[in-house]
């Protein structure tokens, strides 16, 4: 996140840029200088590289998930990208969160405390607009508070978006996301310490022709039960594990159980649509399969097999003849 402004900070500075206070080229030039990042040796940080980069990949792959439900849910074009994964004090994303705003409490089971997604206003107007029949593109002009509708909408979303949460994270732990409330106030999402320390993942949404962003805050109080599985060297092991010889039958005999259509084609022909109004009881349809030729044997849409019609049983029966599309071809 870098350096995090607020609300009133932000204005601020436009308000200074617009008197000529500040000089825009002389921010242009301090932004190309290196920067060096403080370090606070007394508050140093909980995460290490290796835990960000593993909770960026699983970050990801929720990442790609949500993005296949919503563009479904919302019958239009949704891209979601994670952009950042760092770790901040919990202060510094409080600070950077606008009024109002859109706070998922989500109850992080079995793991210990909560964790927020935070979304923001532009987005979850667009949400709310597609839900309801809309665009989902109208510009705000002026950002307003949610009505009790609304969020129950919101509610119902951001449940379905926590289904999709256990896949990624069941390399490290089998979690049960549940979605506790929402709030709008940032002064009541005080979960932790403001000094503690969060894995802060940030995604770029955009919906249509909608974008905004999206944070996703979990404190290292909730991860510290599985900090030694936060690794790459064993997430990758898990996933590259030889699936065993169980698994691989077991596969096979549910392939084996699976049921497939095999339908016995006794031949075609055409009509014109005057002919096919005409058609009344005892009318008789000339097919192009000859008496002494083979019909088709289709297997799903496939033609596979050719057949003699008959009878077996007192019931209508198909005698294979011969293989047109083998397995292996």
């Amino acid at each position: 996140m870098g350096d995090i402004l607020s609300q009133s900070e932000i204005d601020d500075l436009l308000a200074q840029l617009i008197a000529g206070e500040i000089n825009a080229n002389e921010l242009k030039n301090n932004k190309q200088e290196k920067k060096v990042k403080k370090h606070d040796f007394k508050r140093p940080s909980k995460f290490a590289k290796e835990h960000l980069r593993t909770l960026q990949i699983i970050q990801e792959n929720y990442a790609r998930l949500i993005t296949n439900f919503l563009s479904g849910y919302l019958r239009t074009l949704v891209q979601i990208d994670v952009i950042s994964m760092e770790a901040v004090q919990f202060s510094e994303f409080t600070n950077s969160i606008a009024n109002p705003a859109v706070l998922a409490i989500i109850n992080f089971n079995p793991l210990p405390g909560n964790i927020i997604l935070d979304i923001s206003p532009v987005l979850a107007y667009a949400l709310i607009e597609r839900v309801l029949g809309g665009k989902g593109g109208n510009k705000i002009e002026k950002v307003r508070g949610f009505t009790e509708i609304e969020i129950a909408i919101l509610m119902r979303i951001i449940s379905q978006m926590l289904t999709y949460m256990r896949e990624p994270w069941e390399n490290v732990v089998e979690v049960h996301p549940t979605l506790s409330v929402i709030e709008t106030n940032a002064q009541f999402v005080q979960i932790i310490n403001p000094t503690e320390m969060v894995a802060l993942a940030t995604f770029n949404v955009k919906v249509g022709e909608v974008e905004g962003f999206m944070n996703l805050c979990i404190p290292h109080m909730v991860m510290e039960p599985v900090m030694d599985k936060l690794s790459t060297k064993i997430w990758f092991s898990i996933i590259e594990k030889e699936t065993d010889e169980e698994t691989k039958l077991s596969i096979e005999k549910k392939v084996e159980q699976t049921q497939i259509p095999v339908t016995a084609v006794l031949g075609r022909t055409t009509l014109t649509v005057a002919e096919f109004l005409e058609l009344q009881v005892g009318d008789v349809l000339q097919l192009d399969t000859r008496v002494d030729g083979d019909i088709q044997v289709l297997v799903g849409p496939l033609h596979k097999f050719n057949g003699k019609p008959g009878v077996k049983n007192k019931k209508i029966a198909v005698k294979v003849t011969g293989v047109v599309r083998r397995e292996d071809e």
